[in-house]
């Protein structure tokens, strides 16, 4: 019994998810600066898990045969028969459900449980059923999806805050959106150089496998420009908290994108999951800024200026 509770909670991806709620939680705090809504992020948290346990579980049943051919993936439950594909479908539709009605009715936002199905079906049909395996530029779009646990955050927060109005309070979201959008790119890359003949043998055509490293490292650059320069735009709406972490973190993390650049020219063995494991301390150090920020309800930067 223990057993196939592991296997279906393995289905979900959880490590995967963690990351990306922790996205959402500056975001709400950020929606609402100042305050914090403790039980409705909780909520909101809940509601974002199922809905991505969901998306993972129906990409493990779409990628059943692609899963069987790669090392870094031959564990996962229905690659090694742990669940049936039936029952991982059945599995991931009952959480759809169940995270739609959660976040509409428990967190008071239809808004955020919309943007949860059309994250879902994006994720599937766009990312999973075509881009995935057709184009090296999957990572670049289908990461789309992981982009959403923001939007949704802000939804709720805003949703409930009747005081909170107007389409210019989600240029914030906006930011942050794009703020995850070019920085998966960098970091599921420098993952795409370490599997490489992984992703080869399975016919995934990843950048790393249709592109000489050194093309792929000089895109990890300019993708990891565009992320930090995205963390400045969101500078004006933030105090110096958040000013010092995204400055900081962008500095060390662009570095550690041009150090691998650097190796990858100079020729010999490289550690890409060094800028890998990077990446992800860098999205975490922004969260941690702007959540604090945020949370202390320091002055905004545009405020100190005017």
């Amino acid at each position: 019994m223990l057993e196939t509770v592991k296997a279906y909670i393995a289905l979900t991806k959880p490590r995967v998810i963690e990351l990306l709620l922790v996205a959402a939680i500056p975001a709400m705090l950020q929606a609402d600066r100042g305050n914090v809504h403790v039980g409705l992020i909780l909520l909101t948290l809940i509601g974002g898990w199922l809905g991505a346990a969901s998306a993972h579980t129906y990409n493990m049943v779409i990628d059943y045969d692609i899963d069987q051919k790669m090392r870094r993936t031959r564990r996962r439950p229905l690659a090694r028969h742990k669940v049936t594909k039936p029952a991982a479908a059945t599995f991931a539709t009952v959480l759809m459900v169940v995270s739609f009605l959660w976040l509409w009715l428990l967190c008071n936002s239809l808004l955020a449980a919309v943007f949860v199905l059309i994250t879902i079906a994006f994720y599937i049909f766009v990312y999973t059923l075509w881009l995935k395996r057709r184009t090296d530029q999957n990572v670049i779009w289908g990461g789309a999806a992981g982009c959403m646990p923001v939007v949704v955050g802000w939804a709720v927060i805003t949703g409930n805050n009747p005081e909170i109005t107007g389409l210019a309070h989600w240029w914030q979201a906006v930011i942050l959106f794009m703020l995850i959008f070019f920085w998966t790119p960098p970091h599921t890359w420098a993952l795409g150089l370490r599997y490489k003949e992984d992703y080869k043998a399975a016919g995934v055509p990843m950048m790393p496998v249709i592109k000489p490293a050194i093309v792929v490292t000089n895109r990890i650059i300019w993708y990891t420009v565009a992320t930090v320069l995205t963390t400045l735009a969101l500078v004006p709406f933030a105090g110096w908290i958040y000013l010092v972490g995204a400055v900081a973190s962008g500095i060390w993390f662009l570095w550690g994108a041009i150090d691998l650049h650097r190796h990858v020219k100079a020729g010999g063995k490289i550690k890409p999951m060094k800028l890998f494991f990077m990446s992800n301390n860098y999205l975490s150090i922004v969260c941690v800024a702007l959540s604090a920020d945020a949370i202390l309800g320091l002055q905004t930067v545009s405020s100190m200026l005017s």
